[in-house]
């Protein structure tokens, strides 16, 4: 999933779905990486909904030295995070209905987004859009098996 971002240094990104906090210490360790100064380093935010899995990724991510480039919210990922918006990067670690409407604007002109996107538990595609302008194109990268997004632009359990 992180090649298919194609992420860079200096990126700002927005996981949503922490869980244990590895993911998103493998996107910090591209877009600020160790060894690079500051002044270079990009940001990942990542949301999580669940109260414990957000305290439990932000201990995995400072134990592993990534607390200084990973930010953990514990919040509602389907509404993005508006206060660090706009993201060059946004990845779902989640399956959703649709693509939530809040993400797609919070990505800047000329981002992407990978999401996978389908059923409940079955039938999924992780899709890769790019926002152009006023224009958003899809790219289906291949079908998938992941948990639910829970939220409210995503799966209401």
């Amino acid at each position: 999933m992180d090649e298919a971002l194609q992420l860079e240094a200096g990126h700002k990104v927005l996981e949503i779905g922490a869980g244990s906090g590895w993911h998103a210490s493998t996107i910090a360790e591209i877009v600020a990486p160790t060894g690079v100064a500051k002044d270079k380093w990009g940001h990942v935010y990542t949301v999580e909904i669940v109260p414990e899995l957000a305290e439990f990724a932000r201990k995995n991510i400072e134990d592993a030295g990534y607390g200084d480039r990973v930010t953990v919210i514990c919040g509602d990922g389907t509404e993005g995070y508006p206060d660090e918006a706009p993201y060059d990067r946004i990845l779902v670690t989640a399956a959703a209905p649709d693509v939530p409407k809040p993400l797609i604007q919070q990505l800047k002109t000329g981002g992407v987004l990978v999401i996978p996107v389908g059923g409940l538990y079955l039938y999924q595609t992780l899709i890769r859009l790019r926002k152009r302008d006023d224009r958003i194109t899809e790219e289906n990268l291949g079908g998938v098996a992941f948990v639910p997004l829970v939220g409210k632009h995503g799966y209401k359990l």
